[in-house]
């Protein structure tokens, strides 16, 4: 079967090797005086019954209440779902099992419908364990959906949460599988639990793009967008678009030319004028990753370079917020003031400026390594996951945390 790593010398996912980080570098300007809380540590009860290492970004529902997944933790050890309450208080609304029904290794991204019910998948388990759609209803109830590798062309083992339109369809990704059995697919599910295949990527051969590892987004227009981490006419990753009648278009092929970013593992944005927003992991002129900007003919422009200086984060894993006035928002898994393993908070203002909002230390208390998105409420405060760090015990060194940063 397929196995996700989660150490800071191993890259989570996938069949191919990345190539070894570059510690040669890095850093950025220096840190204004944003606050940064610790709003919980995982792995705080007994035994850690509660979960342990969220690489997860958040969903925020109208009350100011948290969602997330971790990936270990729980009676199994197998991952949870957890509600951090708007009053600070934690609930473990599910624990994965793996008894050949429930799925584990539950992945970032969570959406809730208009009946407050929780959508979400997992990498593994299931019926074939090849990993599953769930859901968990606002009682807490959890049901699967849809259980992976059904048939010879169906996709295997989602490595991204699920969005969801107005009627309460679901679209993801799977990182293998498909028609041409290992590059992956792109997947609609009715709120029933029916499964189409909308795309099945084809890989190197035919210059499509090949295991894609991150969510999409959609258009007004139902078009939707994200990225493959390998594939197109380099080999280095895409961006592509599917469109409402399952048209696929490469957008963009990264490749690793010295200036491009390659291997985008993260999501997409998309702001009013229909540009895309994104990171790559590594890359650039300093080989520590990118930002990049994607106009709807396809045209990229690399907004920065990570590793621009000692104290700079590096390697984004990923993807970003906008806020109303165009600056983004995300984070770096490693890089910044601290040294190189901890990772940072950046905003890239509209004309290019980085500034390091904060830079993660394993001082016992704070949070490092964010896998997860950020995530932005009405005021511009911004929240996130780290997967190791804080006060809960853990062999790692801390099981993880969930943090605001008030700008």
């Amino acid at each position: 079967m397929h196995s996700r790593g989660a150490g800071i010398s191993s890259i989570p996912f996938g069949m191919y090797a990345l190539i070894l980080l570059s510690l040669m570098m890095c850093a950025t300007p220096p840190t204004l005086a944003q606050t940064e809380t610790v709003l919980y540590s995982f792995c705080s009860r007994t035994k850690c019954s509660d979960g342990v290492s969220p690489f997860t970004g958040l969903f925020r529902d109208k009350r100011g209440d948290l969602y997330g997944t971790t990936r270990y933790g729980g009676t199994k050890n197998n991952g949870t779902v957890f509600v951090l309450n708007a009053d600070g208080t934690e609930r473990v609304l599910h624990k994965f099992v793996n008894d050949g029904v429930d799925g584990y290794d539950p992945n970032p991204g969570l959406v809730m419908d208009t009946n407050r019910n929780l959508y979400g998948t997992t990498y593994r388990g299931g019926a074939r364990d090849y990993g599953t759609v769930f859901k968990i209803s606002c009682n807490g109830t959890e049901s699967i959906l849809y259980s992976f590798g059904a048939n010879a062309s169906d996709g295997l083992s989602p490595a991204s949460g699920l969005i969801i339109d107005k009627n309460g369809n679901l679209y993801g990704t799977t990182s293998f599988g498909g028609a041409n059995f290992y590059y992956g697919t792109v997947f609609e599910m009715s709120p029933t639990g029916t499964e189409t295949i909308l795309y099945s990527f084809a890989g190197y051969g035919q210059m499509d793009g090949a295991n894609p590892f991150s969510s999409l987004i959609m258009d007004k227009d139902s078009n939707l967008y994200g990225t493959t981490q390998y594939g197109g006419a380099n080999g280095y990753g895409t961006v592509f678009e599917v469109n409402a009648a399952g048209t696929e278009t490469v957008l963009h092929s990264f490749a690793n030319d010295g200036t491009d970013g390659y291997y985008p593992n993260a999501g997409l944005i998309i702001d009013a004028k229909g540009d895309l927003y994104g990171t790559t992991y590594q890359g650039g002129a300093n080989n520590a990753g990118t930002v990049f900007e994607i106009d709807p003919s396809g045209s990229e422009k690399n907004l920065y370079a990570f590793g621009a200086n000692p104290t700079d984060g590096f390697n984004p894993w990923a993807g970003l917020v906008r806020d109303k006035p165009g600056n983004l928002y995300g984070t770096t898994l490693y890089g910044g003031a601290n040294g190189s393993n901890f990772g940072t908070v950046f905003r890239l203002s509209s004309n290019g400026t980085e500034t390091i909002l904060h830079s993660f230390a394993e001082n016992g208390t704070d949070g490092y390594q964010p896998y997860g998105r950020l995530i932005m409420d009405e005021s511009g405060n911004l929240y996130g996951t780290t997967a190791y760090g804080g006060t809960g015990a853990s062999a790692t060194g801390g099981a993880g945390t969930l943090f605001k940063i008030v700008p």
